[in-house]
């Protein structure tokens, strides 16, 4: 059940009421007391602000049951993740400071003319005299943002503004958050294009699919920078990462198992790739209509391309069908599509990745007596598959490296990456993913990376501590 943070300030009357009746009515309504701040003392009357945790669906039934008990008065309600939020979450500072004319001159006119010269007669001067060597722009047009949809560029901002915090916490990139007020496919490419300069890599995020595929494609192959889409790609990563040390857990090989992924949207189809590079070779793509099947014929080109694979199976069916047998299902679709009983049909020792948010596929305490591993994308379970575990470390090291692009190889070696953070003592059911917090995951994911772009050939410099 999601829970939030609230502040509530409440006037007593001391006359009528104490703070313990305050306390009983908003435990008995369903919240729980984490701190209280007296904000004006009084014999007669008393202001405080009452930090309250409670389940986000008995938030309005705390505030009902205040409003309605005499001798309180409910002065404010501040939702603790709505103030963090306020006036955004990011800043851009200087790296040094203006005091004196010197300075001035220095940093801006006349000094910075020359500065703008040297660049002009050598473009690659770019990334060492400004900031493009590590600034990452992620851009989104705010249609498939997180588990609300199409909601457009200005609510995705908040989104946008988070990933740039974690990029410059975790990794120390300095991400900028661009919302597009378009659908357009041609003018997302156009725009992006055109802003690049400035940029040492794009991270597209929360564009819906198909758009996203062209949309990545044309900007990886016309833009001399990383382009790298968080929601396919990152997600792709860290499922790999996590299967890879799953099948340690219950002795499998990679090669051996039979792979259910059911959502083949962008998520899905790069899931499905990865897993083929990985060395997966009995793989069913399942969608709302049922598998995509090897030798079947579909609109979407990436369906088609699946369809053509030699490791996708032929047998048709709809997902419950084809689960059967299924060593490994992986579920990037819709909550509530499965049961126990679906899963007890799946081969022994199973592994269930169900990543729906905020309502897996399947509830994970029905799941969890009948599966040996499972993993969701929810923080409150063991083995969250968060992508947070790559972008910052991928960014990270294809600045360093200045890689032209992101290719599979990097991708790959990331998820093993990632994976060989966990020790073999350390691994178990319950943990086969790092947290995002362990310093070792940016470390590993950017010597990988860039060892990765070395050996394809898509390194523009080698860094210092490679040499």
């Amino acid at each position: 059940m999601a829970q939030t943070s609230i502040i509530l300030r409440v006037e007593l009357n001391h006359e009528k009421v104490s703070f313990g009746d305050v306390a009983a009515t908003i435990s008995k309504a369903g919240g729980d007391i984490t701190s209280i701040d007296v904000i004006r003392p009084g014999k007669e009357s008393s202001v405080r602000d009452i930090t309250v945790d409670v389940a986000e669906s008995a938030e309005a039934q705390v505030v009902d049951a205040l409003k309605e008990h005499e001798g309180i008065k409910l002065i404010n309600v501040s939702d603790r993740t709505f103030l963090v939020h306020l006036g955004g979450k990011i800043s851009v500072q200087p790296t040094l400071p203006i005091k004196n004319r010197d300075d001035l001159s220095r940093v801006y006119t006349p000094g910075v003319a020359r500065v703008c010269t040297a660049i002009h007669e050598n473009p690659k001067k770019a990334y060492s005299l400004t900031i493009k060597r590590n600034t990452v722009a992620v851009v989104t047009d705010g249609t498939a943002v997180l588990g609300l949809g199409d909601i457009g560029p200005s609510a995705a901002a908040p989104v946008m503004e988070g990933k740039a915090m974690l990029f410059k916490q975790l990794a120390g990139v300095d991400a900028f958050p661009i919302c597009l007020d378009t659908k357009d496919t041609e003018e997302i490419i156009r725009t992006i294009k055109a802003i690049s300069p400035i940029f040492g890599g794009i991270n597209l995020e929360d564009i819906s699919s198909p758009r996203c595929f062209e949309i990545e494609t044309r900007l990886a192959e016309e833009l001399d920078i990383p382009v790298f889409h968080d929601d396919q790609h990152g997600t792709a990563v860290v499922v790999v990462a996590g299967l890879l040390n799953a099948l340690k857990v219950v002795g499998k090989r990679i090669e051996n198992v039979r792979v259910v992924v059911n959502g083949i949207g962008a998520a899905g189809v790069s899931i499905c790739k990865m897993l083929l590079a990985a060395g997966v070779t009995r793989l069913v793509p399942v969608d709302r209509e049922g598998a995509i099947v090897r030798g079947g014929s579909y609109e979407y080109p990436m369906w088609q391309w699946l369809a053509e694979q030699p490791q996708v199976e032929a047998t048709p069916g709809v997902l419950k069908e084809v689960l059967r047998d299924a060593d490994v299902f992986i579920g990037v679709s819709r909550g509530g599509l499965l049961n126990a009983e679906d899963v007890c049909t799946m081969a022994p020792d199973r592994i269930v990745f169900a990543m729906a948010n905020p309502k897996p596929e399947i509830d994970p305490e029905e799941a969890l007596p009948h599966v040996r591993v499972l993993g969701t994308g929810r923080s409150d379970y063991p083995n969250q598959i968060n992508n947070v575990l790559c972008f910052p470390g991928i960014f990270r090291g294809a600045l360093d490296c200045r890689a032209r692009r992101i290719n599979e190889p990097m991708k790959l070696a990331a998820a093993r990456a990632i994976a060989s953070v966990v020790t073999e003592a350390e691994l178990n059911e319950h943990y086969i993913i790092p947290s995002i917090f362990n310093e070792q995951v940016v470390t590993k994911v950017r010597h990988a990376i860039i060892e990765a772009a070395i050996l394809t050939g898509v390194a523009r410099r080698i860094p210092p501590d490679f040499r």
